[in-house]
């Protein structure tokens, strides 16, 4: 085999090679090393005094009641944002797709899509000042309009419902120019034929509109569970878990324990992967015959 013959053979594995690093010391390791330090009793002062375990640690994780709080928050995060995101998403997408004039398509695209490019801090600073109890701008507005002022971030029963929120005012503007280059690139002469038939508006959207844009949805179903699953930051900025525990999650609940037993902190990072995991691995079992591949 001459030179020219084996280079052609070999340069697709260099060209993936440098990725293929980045993974393996960024991604793998990092895993490999949480799930061994998952059954050490570490000691960050001292290595030679971290002692092996067993499972200890996940008998330890699953006989805390935190833990399971925690869990709790996070199915419920996660439920909330994900399905109101992606139906205010949807709305929005479908009213900028519909929105004559290019200048004010535009207009609203970048108008949409500004608080996801703006930094998670300054957001969640931004809006802790909108939902002060007292002299907050929103309990100004519900005051006005004759409602009863709410105690947003400062009471358990209404600290989640804050936070989800604040997320879902940060990142639906994202999603919502994912379904919006996803209706453009559905045929027009589809619903041309559509229009033929004497098709409604409504039928035209769940037997047209939703199966050509399910991959889209699919998809962000997928990086939305994942990434609500892991929420961290708006959490630690806006409540640090509280009140009474009430916004902890488990990548919070996670944090608070880094320092002072490391061990625990890991095992807890080894279940949150499996459920994640799982539930991306049940999604496909479930959703992925039923999207539609142009």
């Amino acid at each position: 085999m001459n030179r020219s013959k084996t280079w052609e053979m070999l340069r697709p594995y260099v060209m993936i090679l440098p990725a293929m690093l980045a993974i393996l010391c960024f991604v793998i390791y990092p895993v490999f090393q949480l799930l061994r330090l998952s059954f050490y009793k570490y000691n960050l002062l001292n290595r030679a005094k971290s002692k092996f375990v067993g499972v200890d640690n996940y008998e330890q994780l699953f006989a805390k009641e935190e833990f399971y709080t925690a869990l709790t928050n996070t199915v419920v995060y996660t439920i909330a944002t994900v399905i109101l995101t992606m139906l205010i998403a949807l709305l929005l997408a479908l009213w900028i797709h519909q929105t004559k004039g290019k200048k004010m398509n535009a207009l609203l695209q970048a108008g949409i899509f500004t608080p996801h490019i703006i930094s998670i801090v300054s957001i969640a600073l931004v809006w802790m000042l909108l939902m002060e109890p007292n002299h907050g701008v929103l309990n100004y507005l519900l005051k006005l309009a004759g409602l009863p002022p709410s105690k947003w971030l400062q009471s358990s029963s209404t600290s989640m419902m804050s936070v989800i929120i604040v997320s879902i005012w940060h990142s639906v503007g994202y999603y919502a120019l994912i379904i919006l280059a996803a209706l453009k690139s559905v045929p027009v002469t589809i619903y041309e034929a559509a229009a033929l038939d004497n098709a409604s508006r409504l039928k035209t959207f769940f037997k047209i509109t939703l199966p050509m844009i399910s991959p889209q949805l699919f998809f962000i179903l997928i990086i939305m569970t994942i990434g609500s699953f892991k929420v961290f930051d708006t959490v630690r900025i806006m409540t640090g878990g509280g009140p009474n525990n009430s916004t902890s999650t488990l990548v919070y609940h996670i944090y608070e324990y880094r320092s002072n037993n490391l061990g625990y902190a890991s095992a807890t990072g080894i279940v949150l992967m499996a459920f994640i995991a799982i539930l991306t691995l049940v999604y496909f079992r479930m959703l992925s015959k039923k999207i539609h591949y142009q």
